[in-house]
């Protein structure tokens, strides 16, 4: 039995393939659902998104990317470090650094900007 969804579905959920990127995984998130993701949650640590997203990567993946106030090092593949970079400049998430060793290494994420409720 099937059934029709209910929606149609959003500008930014159409333009994503839910299928099955060029390597093998899933397609890669959009700023947008990340920002969603992180936004229902409290706080969400840096390996729930790769979970979550089913964000492959070699164990040792990390970023530099500027955040706004310095650099920032996010252990995830460049593209993905690229958008959470963007949304940590734009002020939408706020992050948590592990201070030891004393690099800022990004450990966990939050929502900085209150969700809109309808």
């Amino acid at each position: 039995m099937t059934t029709e969804p209910s929606a149609s579905p959003t500008a930014d959920e159409a333009a994503v393939p839910s299928g099955p990127d060029e390597t093998g995984g899933r397609a890669s998130p959009t700023a947008a659902q990340l920002r969603r993701f992180i936004k229902s949650r409290p706080y969400v640590p840096l390996h729930e998104l790769r979970r979550r997203f089913e964000i492959n990567g070699e164990l040792d993946d990390v970023c530099r990317v500027d955040g706004r106030d310095g650099v920032l090092y996010i252990g995830l593949p460049a593209r993905e470090a690229g958008l959470l970079g963007q949304l940590v400049r734009d002020g939408d998430v706020g992050v948590e650094l592990s201070r030891d060793p004393r690099v800022p290494i990004v450990v966990g994420v939050y929502a900085l900007k209150p969700v809109a409720r309808s």
